[in-house]
């Protein structure tokens, strides 16, 4: 339900574009891990998998649950809770775990929150959790980076400010793009390298999307990226 509504929503609100890669594949059993920016993307990038044949299994903060109909949607569609900062936050990944062994595909925002800035440009992924890299070594899934762009545009910043950018996102209908990049693998090194390397390829998918917008790369990006470059290869 959550895919289709988004698909049938997010053309309202702005003008989606999907990419991928050469080769990049979607399989069963897969996980998509998305740089996260804005209340506005987890339904841009539903509504672009979607429209390659895919519908997730999302790793969500919790307190959807909370949220009448919403949370009882989550639950009967089996998506998973994330309970931050608590003694059930290692129950996600047994959850994340559960649906890759069905064949699902699992969503996962990398860097486990939204940023603090207020502003609605775009700039790169924010260091990675952990809970990727766990999970990969837990189950040997595949990793697919994902990149998306210009959901910033229509949320963003104070409250005051995501409510005016979602009223007047049907008039606006800024430009969005997510681009899917080729899988990588995650094995090999400890956690950390292997938590960087998924960061560095879901930037590189980001700064793709954000080139299909004419967006400008942020000064910020290019020491955020050559930062995960050295700490997945030491000594380069």
């Amino acid at each position: 339900m959550l895919s289709r509504l988004a698909d049938a929503l997010v053309p309202a609100f702005g003008r989606l574009t999907v990419t991928t890669d050469p080769g990049a594949t979607l399989a069963p059993g897969s996980v998509v891990v998305a740089n996260h920016t804005s209340l506005a993307d987890p339904a841009i990038v539903l509504a672009a998998l979607r429209r390659l044949g895919v519908e997730p299994v999302v790793l969500a903060t919790a307190g959807l649950w909370r949220v009448p109909v919403l949370g009882r949607a989550l639950e009967r569609e089996g998506h998973v809770p994330v309970h931050r900062r608590d003694q059930r936050a290692a129950d996600a990944l047994t959850g994340a775990a559960r649906a890759l062994d069905r064949g699902r595909v699992v969503l996962i925002y990398g860097e486990g929150g939204l940023p603090r800035r207020r502003d609605a440009g775009e700039a790169a992924p924010e260091d990675f959790r952990s809970g990727l890299a766990r999970l990969v070594e837990r189950t040997g899934a595949p990793v697919v980076p994902l990149g998306q762009a210009g959901a910033r545009r229509v949320t963003s910043g104070g409250g005051a400010k995501q409510l005016a950018g979602l009223f007047t996102a049907p008039l606006r209908r800024p430009r969005l793009h997510v681009h899917v990049g080729t899988s990588v693998e995650l094995t090999g090194g400890d956690c950390a390298e292997r938590t960087a390397r998924a960061r560095e390829a879901v930037t590189a998918a980001w700064r793709t999307a954000a080139s299909h917008l004419g967006e400008p790369v942020a000064p910020r990006e290019l020491a955020t990226a050559g930062a995960a470059t050295a700490a997945a290869h030491p000594g380069r």
